[in-house]
């Protein structure tokens, strides 16, 4: 009979501990079943039982804090806050334009600028101490940088050359304004620069070739309109460096004299030149003196016959190139 009753008591404790509740939770189809170990909420008095459990959409287990919006300060880049700060300063600063007092010799980056409103390095192309501003519709010489040393203006409409255009241009050595419409030059024009060497105005119309620094040694002003009076009388004498002088195609009368020693190449073809004196480029006091340097003479397309006065080139290494006869 004992033995009865612990049977039917072990049945009724069985389907006790059935009939309990379980202790994990309920899940939807497709999701995965939760483990109450994990978490520290009481399961078992929460009333899982009356839920939809369809409801559940909002992918946060039942542990994870929800966050109040603007609780937390955003997360700052200090680097980009500087680059930002900067950017800002940058902007409330007022734009202002490049003074050309700035650089060195009075001009800036790009050179001072020019009657069109363009910095001549701009208009022009500088290279070192080179400005080359050819073919570019020039009609006036531009300011240069005070560190020219050498401009080149060719084949464009310049019509004059004042004094002012290269005034303070204590570097410039060579100034070449080949085939433009140069009419009128300045008396001090070049005069007053220093350095200056190498003078080419070439194909233009000017009449007047005015004082040039005795520094010189290369002058060309051939195809001009200069005539019997557009050279200064004794124009070149003390220029004891000069090399080469080119004045062809200028309806000249004359060879202009005193040559200097140093004077190596002389181009007076196409002129109007008719005599020749004895003495034009030798020394009649002493008959041993011989003039090695000046070994290109060209007198061709003049109406002269050098054959007519052999002693005026006696001294000379070549006779000079013209008519004979």
């Amino acid at each position: 009979m004992k033995t009865f009753a612990n049977i039917v008591l072990g049945l009724f404790i069985v389907e006790v501990v059935i009939a309990a509740p379980s202790r994990q939770g309920r899940q939807a189809p497709g999701y995965d079943t939760y483990d109450a170990s994990n978490y520290d909420v009481d399961l078992e008095n929460l009333n899982v039982e009356n839920q939809d459990i369809y409801d559940y959409d909002d992918g946060l287990t039942i542990d994870e804090p929800q966050i109040e919006i603007g609780t937390l300060p955003p997360i700052v880049d200090s680097r980009r806050q500087t680059i930002a700060s900067q950017e800002e300063e940058e902007e409330e600063l007022p734009l202002k334009p490049l003074n050309p007092a700035q650089s060195s010799g009075g001009s800036g980056l790009l050179g001072p600028d020019t009657q069109a409103g363009l910095p001549t390095c701009l208009l022009c192309t500088c290279l070192g101490g080179s400005v080359y501003c050819d073919d570019v519709k020039l009609d006036t010489v531009p300011p240069l940088p005070k560190e020219t040393t050498h401009f080149y203006a060719r084949y464009n409409k310049i019509k004059k050359i004042n004094k002012s255009d290269f005034a303070e241009m204590n570097k410039l050595k060579r100034i070449d304004v080949t085939s433009n419409e140069i009419s009128e030059i300045d008396e001090d024009a070049f005069r007053t620069l220093p350095a200056l060497q190498e003078l080419v105005v070439r194909e233009n119309k000017v009449r007047q070739l005015p004082e040039l620094p005795n520094a010189m040694t290369l002058i060309d002003a051939s195809h001009n309109k200069l005539g019997s009076n557009g050279l200064k009388r004794e124009a070149f004498k003390e220029m004891h460096n000069l090399l080469y002088l080119y004045l062809t195609d200028n309806n000249l009368d004359h060879v202009p004299l005193p040559l200097p020693q140093t004077l190596r190449s002389l181009h007076l073809q196409n002129n109007n030149i008719q005599m020749l004196h004895e003495d034009t480029f030798c020394n009649l006091k002493d008959i041993n003196y011989i003039r090695k340097a000046l070994e290109d003479i060209r007198l061709d397309g003049n109406p002269i016959n050098l054959s007519k006065t052999p002693h005026a080139y006696i001294c000379l290494p070549r006779v000079p190139t013209g008519r004979l006869y």
